[in-house]
């Protein structure tokens, strides 16, 4: 399947378009990343995703899947000669599954509001929580990897795709609030996994560097500022 059969449209500073490109890569299929600048939505997003209207879409012989969790299963089922990303049994599915969910829907929602935290006590009640989580992570990766490197086992899986495309933006609330998040003493288990995971082939070009993250994140803030009435 030629480049230009597959297309990825996303931005740069998104973890949910980083799963996309660690599942392609993962499969090793060669795709044209075509950068989205919101400035106006492109046409081609518009029309890809007329529901959303937000990256990532993967567009494959014309054809436009969205959602980057569906993407990737997408991706593991079309290209299927390579390494498997879903596990093969089903419970261990359901189970990667469950822990992609709550990180979507509780535990990054969680960790995007301490940026936005109004007050001191708001910001410490959120970070309170994301810890809380990644102590709820650390014990699933201790039960899902059985030992081994990753969620996935030996090779990254589902969910080190789902949860380590948003080590750079936790890596950026580190930065900003000057909490250690990732705690050795803590998490000693993550502290690793993390480092594994941002070292993989896969993953290492497509992390973006956390300096240009943290720019980017105060360039947001100082729009939300800008625009919030006083």
């Amino acid at each position: 399947m030629t480049k230009s059969e597959v297309k990825l449209l996303g931005a740069w500073p998104s973890p949910f378009v980083m799963r996309a490109r660690i599942a392609l890569n993962i499969k090793s299929v060669s795709y044209e990343f075509l950068e989205e600048t919101f400035q106006p939505k492109s046409p081609l997003l518009l029309d890809s995703n007329p529901v959303y209207k937000k990256v990532p879409v993967l567009i494959n012989q014309d054809k436009p899947i969205c959602e980057s969790l569906i993407i990737v299963q997408y991706v593991d089922d079309v290209w299927s000669s390579g390494p498997s990303i879903l596990p093969s049994e089903p419970y261990d599915r359901a189970i990667a599954r469950f822990w992609a969910t709550y990180l979507d829907d509780k535990w990054y929602p969680t960790l995007r509001s301490v940026r936005g935290a109004k007050g001191e006590d708001d910001r410490k009640k959120l970070i309170t929580e994301v810890g809380e989580g990644l102590t709820l992570l650390e014990d699933a990766l201790n039960k899902t990897s059985r030992g081994k490197d990753f969620f996935g086992g030996d090779q990254i899986g589902y969910l080190d795709i789902a949860f380590g495309c948003f080590l750079g933006w936790l890596r950026v609330t580190e930065s900003l609030t000057g909490v250690k998040l990732l705690d050795q003493v803590k998490t000693p288990c993550l502290v690793k996994w993390a480092e594994r995971f941002c070292a993989h082939g896969a993953v290492k070009d497509v992390m973006p560097q956390t300096e240009k993250l943290v720019e980017f994140a105060k360039m947001l803030m100082a729009k939300m500022a800008a625009s919030t009435p006083n």
